[in-house]
This record gives structure tokens, sequence and C-alpha cells, in this order.
């Protein structure tokens, strides 16, 4: 274990997360495919290993700070382009039965060869949009845990993830700035696809210092059918 590992490793046992070799190899194998997949399409402009493992690891599992992973069963990651936060929370709670969408189908197909080369099991990658997607029989009303990671404002968030979320489940937005304008704009939405803000979690990367906010939300009905709407138009028209 070298210096960034270390450090990687001590960050989140603070947190109550202890990583075993394995894990630690499967970050490793994860950070060279990014990097070498990263030279033939776009998917992160972040390649440093210590920023790697900060901005796009760490930050990705500060999620289950929040979110009691042990009692989630099922996770839905949407929008997650080279697989955060999905994938580091898989990596970490392997117990996790993980659903990757994204719209652009080489991102699915890097997650795919990802997903071979770190071994993982009970994961699928969807190509797709998530407003297709979220009228399907078995991933409808279906997620105990659903995350979208810096993807387009929460009024459109809302209609891209909540009819992933089973009833009583939750949505969790993961941001960079202060939400606080987005929240006020998102009520319509909230209302209208039957969720509710449990609450907003401020805090810092503990090495970058960049601020992050974490908006969790709850669903408490199922989703009226009408919604997700046609593709493009949560983006066109927001319900705000």
């Amino acid at each position: 274990m070298d210096e960034i590992q270390k450090r990687f490793t001590e960050r989140l046992k603070e947190r109550g997360i202890d990583l075993n070799e394995t894990q630690l190899e499967q970050f490793e194998t994860y950070y060279k495919l990014l990097v070498e997949w990263n030279e033939k399409m776009n998917l992160t402009g972040i390649t440093e290993r210590e920023q790697v493992y900060e901005k796009h690891f760490y930050d990705s599992l500060t999620l289950a700070f929040y979110v009691n992973m042990k009692k989630v069963t099922s996770l839905a990651d949407i929008g997650s382009g080279a697989g955060f936060p999905g994938v580091p929370l898989k990596i970490a709670f392997p117990h996790l039965k993980l659903c990757i969408i994204d719209s652009l189908n080489k991102r699915i197909t890097f997650l795919k060869t990802l997903s071979e080369g770190l071994g993982l099991t009970n994961a699928e990658f969807l190509h797709g949009r998530a407003e297709e997607w979220g009228h399907k029989r078995g991933y409808r009303d279906s997620f105990d845990l659903v995350t979208a990671r810096a993807v387009a404002r929460l009024a459109v968030l809302n209609e891209f993830c909540l009819p992933f979320v089973k009833p009583e489940g939750i949505f969790a937005a993961m941001k960079g700035t202060d939400p606080t304008e987005e929240i006020a704009d998102a009520q319509k939405s909230l209302r209208e696809l039957r969720g509710e803000i449990l609450g907003v979690e401020a805090f810092q990367l503990p090495f970058d210092e960049s601020d992050r906010h974490i908006i969790r939300v709850s669903k408490f009905a199922i989703t009226p059918y009408k919604y997700p709407r046609t593709p493009g138009l949560p983006m066109k028209k927001p319900l705000v």
C-alpha cells in the first residue's frame, strides 16, 4: 500500500468504511482502466492518480456517510458516466445489486469492460435514456437507493431519478456548490413526483477542500404514470 492508498483507506476508516486488500486492488485496477480508456474516449478530465482517488473514488463513497448502505439492497446510478458513484459504492459494499444507466453506448462498453476487470457480480449496465428505462417493469418503483452525481439541476434530476425509487426509498443527488436555489426551484417537481427532502448534507473533500452537498429525498408514494415524460422534455421544460 502506497501513501495515496494509505490516506484513502484511513479517511474512509474514520467514517466506518473498512476496505480489504482485494477491494484496494479493485480500486487500483479501476484507476488504471479509467486512464487507459480515457485516451480513447472522454471519460474524465481528472487523470492524476491522487486526484482520481479523492475526487472520484472518495467523493463517490461520501454517500455512504449519510445513507446506511447496510440497509440498501439495490442501487441505481443514473447518468453515471465513468461509473461514479455506482462502481466505487459497489466495490466498497459488494452486497449491493447495482444498475447503471447511461445514454452513451461507448460509456456502457467501458463500464462492462471495467466490471469484468474488477470481477463484479450482480451488476448491470444499461444503454438508454432514463426517461425510457423509468417506465420499464423491474426498474420503475424498484430501487432502495437511486443516485446521480452532477448530472443536471434538481428539478430535472427528480424526474430522471424518482421514478426508479421504490416507495419509502431514497434518491440522493450529489452536488458541488450550494444547492439552495436548486431546491427552491424543485418544489413543484418534488410534489408531482411524490418526493420530500429529508436533508441536505454539506461538507468538503479532505485534501482538495472542494465543497460538496448531498440532497437526500424520500419517496412517499409510487410515481404517477405520466412521469418521466418523453426523452428530452424534462431538460427542455423542467417541472418548475
